[in-house]
């Protein structure tokens, strides 16, 4: 990080680690008199938020893997034992479980904020690629923990996902048996997605001390999507923010304890109560709520290997997106053309976490006969996926490359604390000083 410390070491000890090892320096520097736009909204608390979830997943997980038995013959009743026998095992699981849902409700919102305020677009380009990464690792974290339990849906959710790695040509039947260990999901997988899952997210840890380096660099985008001029457009980190985003951590806490304490089983699927037999099917094999919308696009294509070549490149579309986008002004609040197609792509992605979860056949308009005049299979949720999948492609292949060259957007301010400043212009006096002279 660049720029001059204001770091004075208060004791000896300190003195002498910041001769040797500079770690409270680096700390004080980055989340103590960082400084920071002043027109951040709540908005921007998801980044602190993630990372508590983050801690939570990693130290529940740990203790969950202490009684956790990596067997197909025992992983059912470890996973029973932990919830009836060790102390508070109930609440560790319950915890993990729903942190997983809070987890990607978190980074769901996180990505949905900087597609919306230009959060990608240069200089920032490195640090939004590190984040679809920590999104790609969450993902497969998430899908290998969600196999563990080894009930019906853990067990049939890994044939399905894992059996699309054999639709690739050539090396996909290879890749679907070295997942597999074998030539089917049995204990060599279980020990494998086991070991996968304890170790990612230590690799998501690494990654996001990457992401929080790449952050301080250029420093933080704000809501006017302008670039800091002055001093007077920021304010230190601490104690603003972080008394901003402990408000927002524990608002957020109290929704992740609601789940956890009082429906603890409302974001699951009850079929996973059930011990995996590969002998019975469940009637409909659905993941994970938070994979739904990749889902729907999978299954709206009748050919299973452009439809997992489109599943990944749903994906995909994010990583390379800061190319994609051809404006030069940042923040969609003076773009009212783009913010209308980021709605209805809002939209389109729940759409799809929509029909993702329901059966293929299932119609949107109940009770809708095939003796109507109106072709039931138009009306189908497979339809209704292909609508909304062929929208989510072409807002990034064609209407951001094409709407950053036609649209004409509102002027900018020139600094950030133009607009901070104007919607205080009505406030009694004092109230619109600076926090620096409000102090």
């Amino acid at each position: 990080m660049s720029g001059h410390s204001n770091y004075e070491p208060k004791t000896g000890f300190e003195r002498w680690l910041d001769v040797r090892l500079p770690i409270v320096r680096l700390a004080y520097d980055s989340m103590v008199d960082f400084p920071t736009p002043k027109n951040l909204n709540y908005w921007w608390t998801f980044g602190g938020i993630l990372a508590v979830c983050l801690a939570i997943q990693i130290v529940t997980g740990v203790v969950l893997a202490m009684h956790y038995v990596p067997h197909v013959d025992y992983a059912f009743a470890s996973v029973e034992r932990i919830m009836r026998d060790v102390n508070y095992g109930w609440l560790v699981r319950y915890m993990h479980a729903n942190g997983a849902s809070m987890f990607f409700i978190a980074v769901y919102i996180h990505i949905f904020r900087g597609l919306y305020y230009g959060s990608y677009k240069a200089p920032r380009e490195v640090l939004w690629i590190l984040g679809c990464v920590i999104y790609l690792l969450m993902m497969a974290t998430a899908f290998m923990g969600y196999v563990l339990p080894w009930g019906q849906m853990s067990f049939h959710g890994a044939v399905v996902i894992t059996n699309l790695f054999g639709a690739l040509p050539v090396v996909g039947p290879s890749i679907t048996t070295w997942l597999w260990g074998g030539f089917a999901v049995d204990d060599p997988t279980l020990n494998r997605f086991f070991s996968l899952h304890y170790l990612l997210p230590f690799m998501i840890a690494g990654v996001v001390i990457l992401h929080i380096w790449a952050l301080h660099v250029p420093g933080n985008n704000n809501p006017a999507g302008v670039n800091v001029k002055s001093k007077a457009d920021t304010v230190p980190f601490h104690p603003y923010y972080t008394v901003k985003d402990g408000f927002a951590i524990a608002v957020f806490l109290i929704m992740f304890a609601s789940f956890v304490f009082f429906n603890p089983n409302a974001l699951g699927d009850a079929v996973n109560y059930v011990q995996a037999n590969p002998l019975v099917t469940p009637a409909h094999i659905v993941p994970e709520w938070y994979f739904l919308p990749f889902y729907a696009i999978l299954r709206a294509v009748p050919d299973k290997l452009m439809g997992v070549l489109l599943m990944f490149g749903a994906i995909a579309m994010l990583f390379i997106l800061p190319w994609l986008d051809t404006s030069k002004v940042r923040s969609m609040r003076y773009r009212p053309t783009a913010k209308l197609y980021f709605l209805i792509f809002v939209v389109a992605c729940l759409v799809l976490g929509f029909c993702g979860g329901k059966l293929p056949d299932a119609h949107v308009i109940p009770g809708l006969s095939t003796f109507t005049l109106i072709d039931a299979d138009l009306n189908s949720m497979v339809w209704l996926s292909r609508v909304s999948a062929l929208y989510y492609f072409a807002y990034f292949l064609v209407i951001l490359p094409v709407l950053g060259l036609t649209e004409t957007p509102l002027p900018q301010p020139e600094s950030i604390s133009e607009p901070v400043l104007s919607h205080s212009a009505n406030a009694p006096a004092g109230a619109a000083a600076s926090p620096e002279k409000r102090g």
